[in-house]
């Protein structure tokens, strides 16, 4: 199948996009052998470090927010494929600056299995590690079944949260609980009308029909059992809305973070469109947008759809979000 992308030999894809992330970003990042993308800064560093690791295929996510004020060391593996554990526990040791090192890890079943062993491993080197697992997909079980909840890009706001609370200087047990608390407090639905395709051999994900979409669509075209026909914008988040109040029993006088996540191909017109209908749906209920972000974080190569997510918010979140950062793909 010829792929209809400007790449060149299929198996070089993850070691040419890293390559040129650090080509682009010369003064933020650098890139290791075995995928692992750094911190510059991480080499002066005297505090909590921040890892986290995921296959290619998702950008920005998850490499775009290595730097200063979130991730230190991200270790990649290959398109939609977890990385080695020895990568992993390699990326713990360099990132040991003494302080103690929050490994953050999405719950799909090739990240958990890898980041299960490198903890292991960590911990018998002697290493001050601990985990963070993100697991907030609403469609997948219900919240009093988290442990089978796919992470989606709620992972992406808990390093904000997490890299400016190590850069206050909270300890490693601070910094956990900081990111538990977040974790347990965030909820995300997906929606899809096409799926994306392989960018290795081309092959789609999944087929939806020409009126149809699906919501609770996971991070790699699964389904979520939500296939129906296609609504319009301000009824598509009005249902994803709902799902996501109800999960996190939010109610008036709550304040919130939304996330309109694109995933791959739909237009930042759609994505606004969408969070004009869930602001003034929010307002309507005296649910409080405290923080907001619309635009491609985490995506899943030309799929089209969005990811819409919601946290609950507190003055100290509220205050670690808006801390300053320099990544790639967000600079405050």
């Amino acid at each position: 199948m010829t792929l209809k992308k400007f790449i060149n030999k299929p198996e070089n894809i993850t070691a040419e996009l890293l390559e040129g992330l650090a080509l682009a970003n010369p003064l933020i990042l650098e890139v290791k052998p075995n995928n692992l993308v750094v911190n510059k800064g991480l080499e002066m560093a005297s505090r909590v470090t921040i890892v986290t690791l995921g296959g290619s295929g998702h950008e920005p996510a998850l490499e775009g927010f290595v730097g200063e004020g979130m991730i230190d060391v991200a270790v990649v593996g290959d398109v939609f494929a977890a990385p080695g554990y020895k990568a992993v526990v390699e990326a713990l040791h360099l990132a040991d600056k003494g302080k103690g090192i929050l490994l953050v890890v999405l719950n799909h079943a090739g990240d958990m299995m890898t980041g299960a062993r490198a903890m292991e491993e960590a911990r018998k080197a002697g290493l001050k590690v601990s985990l963070v697992i993100t697991q907030e997909d609403v469609a997948y079980a219900p919240r009093c079944e988290a442990d089978r909840r796919r992470g989606l890009v709620g992972c992406v706001p808990l390093y904000k949260i997490v890299g400016a609370a190590a850069a206050q200087g909270k300890s490693l047990h601070e910094i956990t609980a900081i990111a538990q608390d977040f974790a347990d407090n965030m909820a995300t639905i997906a929606v899809a009308c096409k799926t994306a395709t392989h960018p290795q051999n081309g092959s789609a994900f999944a087929v939806l029909g020409t009126d149809e979409m699906e919501v609770g669509m996971g991070q790699h075209g699964e389904g979520g059992g939500g296939r129906q026909k296609k609504k319009n914008a301000d009824e598509t988040a009005i249902l994803m809305s709902d799902l996501l109040i109800a999960d996190l029993n939010l109610c008036a006088g709550d304040e919130v973070m939304v996330i309109v996540n694109g995933t791959g191909s739909t237009t930042i017109m759609e994505m606004l469109i969408i969070f004009r209908r869930v602001h003034k749906y929010l307002e309507a209920k005296g649910i409080v947008i405290v923080a907001n972000w619309v635009e491609e974080i985490l995506t899943v190569q030309e799929q089209a759809g969005f990811q819409l997510f919601f946290a609950r918010m507190n003055a100290q979140n509220l205050w670690y979000w808006n801390a300053p950062a320099r990544t790639p793909y967000l600079v405050r």
